[in-house]
């Protein structure tokens, strides 16, 4: 792992060093997510959010289980029981 040192400017603007940009695929204009854990700072594209998500769900659900069709069957009891 290698450490950069970046400093705080007019605005809170921190500027990510080039080479983490390119680790992270960070482009101009990539929309980003920032959170704080633990006391650190940690960022991600909204891109790296979304397969982190799609994979947390792939743990809980079984292949070829579609989440969308049991929601719609879910929705078509209920509505059959009003």
């Amino acid at each position: 792992m290698t450490t950069h040192r970046a400093k705080v400017a007019e605005g809170g603007r921190v500027v990510i060093p080039a080479e983490i940009r390119r680790q992270l695929g960070f482009q101009p204009g990539v929309e980003v997510i920032l959170n704080v854990a633990d006391g650190e700072l940690r960022i991600r594209s909204v891109r790296q959010a979304i397969e982190r998500a799609r994979e947390l769900v792939r743990r809980h659900v079984g292949e070829g289980t579609s989440l969308a069709d049991e929601l719609i069957s879910e929705r078509h009891e209920a509505a059959r029981l009003e």
